[in-house]
């Protein structure tokens, strides 16, 4: 984004304003660097800085003037360098330090001074951004899109080239293509708006926009409203043939909007009531009604350098008082170039937030719907990802979800000039949920049963029967909350909820359903067909837990609903302690355990209870062997437990008793 996010730069960050206290040769070109003329004076830098002359100015200056032109290598190099000096400076290097380690993909060492950053401002929203998400590189991968190829659109030239906007048949955006005067900071002609037809067979002549929108100052970023009667605009402080600074000598950006002449051009430029000379307004965006404009600005109540604010739309095409979207939108950062699609989800971009390079693009969903209704100022925000994100700066998105084809900008390497439009067509989203119902404990498949798939609120969809293969297929939407349940008669339903992604996919699911009625005789043990944990007991206890009472109901529970059931109870102790006292004192388990069954109401007859000691391990912690001092204390639990076994039931009786 170098033409204009140092275009934006002059306007938003007042940086850059420490006194060069060096050789005559460095203090000669202190003035084109304030006036951002970084082309020429990083070649005086980096030649005293080559000599070997190092200090604390020089080095912020030079790393500076290749940090704004994105030559991120070079960049890399020299803050490399002032953080070797070890000396006290503005912890906004740190950052920029981060960033052009980005740029040259050393995410490791970006991240190391993206925390010595945070360490430095703890309250800083893009320190805390990035503690918040620290494997943001994961959650990027997880969301980049291998389904979307992006293409360099063949109206790119040699220079700065961006942000697209759609008007009837045609794409508007601006570029530096138009000759004439150039800007100082980069050598090329100023910016105008121009646009492009879309033909079957691509793209038409691009011509520069009809009227009088158009000067030899920067016009960009162009919208339209949804009648096409007026457009909002971007353009220097230059109005009536008069252009004006502020008291620093910058000229700041603003909003203008043209109307639709009878002839077809665009006439009677208004300025917008918030302009300021003071602070910059720039880069409008409408939703798909036309009654919200969102903008970029560092107006009072801006987080950092410029935030995305947003402003209602009367019919005459006036506006309201903005309102800063609040510190979940925006950092001490840079946000900037708002676009509302047609669903209302906000999509912009960010160097605050965790991303790939410099700026990112982000978006934040049915945010338009969220501000439209009042709502709070908590609205969850996504990286885009790749390939629409890269170590560059990647800017200015728009997308016709009709038309399915989206545009952005970027100077990533590989391009035609210093800013490139890209597009690419979004793919037909795609989504399916299949599998297979499955008893968990025979793992066989279970014909016959009933798969429901409901939505995010529990709202049934749709449903359908297995057969005998237990396979299900549902057909479901992208970005949605789904549950998915089996069940069957005799079985525990199993559900599980999902929310489908932004790609095509097709989810495998096996719904694993557990019997739910079981068979049971003489010698089963209760304690088992029930799932009772087998760990009744502390260590050296008798008493009944909260704990196990909790299972000792479920034994009372099948008790009563067999009367006839009579079992034998079987407590156990763990190898620790003299065989003797461990035999009394399971013998005293055993009778606790009775002793609770008979308090809840069951027959003494229909109960036998005995003590086995550590007799009866069930794994190899006994205390003569090898392995005793081995186990740990889990383990030795494993054996402090009571067995449950049915002695008879309905007139059968277990033999092996």
């Amino acid at each position: 984004m170098r033409t204009l996010s140092k275009y934006i730069l002059i306007t938003f960050v007042s940086c850059l304003t420490a006194s060069f206290s060096q050789t005559g040769k460095i203090q000669s070109v202190s003035d084109d660097y304030r006036d951002f003329a970084y082309v020429k004076t990083s070649e005086v830098l980096l030649e005293v800085a080559n000599k070997g002359y190092r200090s604390v100015e020089l080095l912020q200056k030079l790393a500076n003037s290749f940090y704004f032109r994105n030559e991120m290598e070079e960049a890399a190099r020299w803050y490399g360098e002032l953080m070797a000096m070890e000396e006290v400076i503005d912890p906004e290097y740190y950052f920029r330090y981060a960033l052009a380690l980005k740029g040259i993909e050393d995410y490791e060492n970006s991240d190391k001074w993206m925390a010595k950053f945070h360490e430095l401002k703890p309250n800083d929203l893009r320190g805390k951004a990035f503690k918040s998400k620290e494997d943001y590189k994961s959650v990027i991968e997880e969301v980049s899109r291998d389904d979307i190829s992006v293409e360099n659109v063949e109206f790119n030239t040699e220079f700065s080239d961006f942000g697209i906007t759609e008007y009837e048949n045609s794409l508007v955006f601006a570029s530096s293509r138009g000759g004439g005067r150039k800007y100082r900071w980069n050598d090329q002609p100023y910016l105008d708006l121009y646009s492009v037809e879309k033909t079957s067979q691509g793209y038409g002549e691009v011509k520069a926009l009809d009227g009088k929108i158009n000067t030899k100052y920067h016009e960009s970023s162009a919208v339209f409203s949804p009648n096409g009667k007026y457009v909002f605009f971007t353009r220097n402080n230059f109005y009536r043939l008069k252009y004006k600074e502020d008291d620093d000598g910058v000229n700041r950006l603003q909003l203008y909007r043209a109307t639709l002449s009878e002839d077809g051009t665009w006439d009677e430029i208004h300025k917008v009531h918030f302009n300021s000379e003071a602070y910059s307004v720039a880069h409008p965006a409408l939703n798909l009604t036309g009654t919200k404009l969102y903008f970029a600005s560092d107006m009072p109540g801006t987080f950092g350098q410029s935030d995305i604010f947003v402003v209602d739309v009367n019919d005459d095409g006036t506006l309201g008082e903005p309102e800063n979207l609040g510190s979940s939108i925006n950092t001490e950062g840079q946000e900037s170039f708002p676009f509302i699609n047609t669903d209302g989800d906000l999509y912009y971009s960010s160097n605050g937030y965790p991303g790939l390079g410099g700026l990112d693009i982000f978006v934040s969903e049915e945010l338009d719907k969220k501000v439209s209704e009042g709502s709070n100022r908590n609205f969850p925000i996504e990286n885009v990802g790749q390939p629409i994100n890269s170590p560059a700066d990647d800017f200015a998105y728009y997308e016709n979800l009709v038309t399915k084809r989206a545009y952005f900008s970027s100077n990533r390497d590989g391009g035609k000039g210093s800013d490139d439009i890209y597009t690419f067509e979004i793919p037909d989203c795609e989504q399916f949920v299949a599998g297979t119902v499955i008893d968990l404990d025979t793992r066989e498949l279970i014909s016959g049963a009933i798969v429901r798939l409901y939505d995010g609120e529990g709202n049934e969809i749709e449903q359908t029967t297995v057969d005998a293969d237990g396979a299900f297929k549902f057909e479901l939407e992208c970005e949605k909350e789904y549950l998915i349940r089996g069940e069957k008669a005799d079985y525990t339903a199993y559900e599980t909820r999902f929310t489908t992604p932004k790609k095509s996919q097709e989810l495998l699911l096996q719904l694993m359903l557990t019997k739910d009625v079981q068979s049971i005789g003489p010698c089963d043990d209760l304690a088992k067909i029930l799932d009772i944990p087998i760990i009744y007991f502390d260590f050296d206890k008798s008493d009944i837990r909260y704990d196990a009472e909790i299972e000792l109901q479920k034994v009372i529970a099948v008790l009563n609903q067999y009367p006839t059931m009579t079992i034998d109870i079987k407590s156990h102790t763990d190898c620790r302690g003299e065989a003797a006292y461990n035999q009394k004192l399971s013998d005293r388990r055993a009778q606790s355990t009775k002793q609770y069954l008979i308090d809840n109401g069951i027959d003494a007859g229909r109960l036998v209870a005995k003590g086995y000691g550590e007799s009866q391990l069930v794994n190899d912690c006994g205390c003569d062997t090898a392995n005793a001092q081995q186990c740990s204390e889990e383990e030795h639990q494993l054996n402090r437990r009571s067995e449950f076994i049915i002695t008879s039931i309905k007139g059968e009786r277990c033999n092996d008793n």
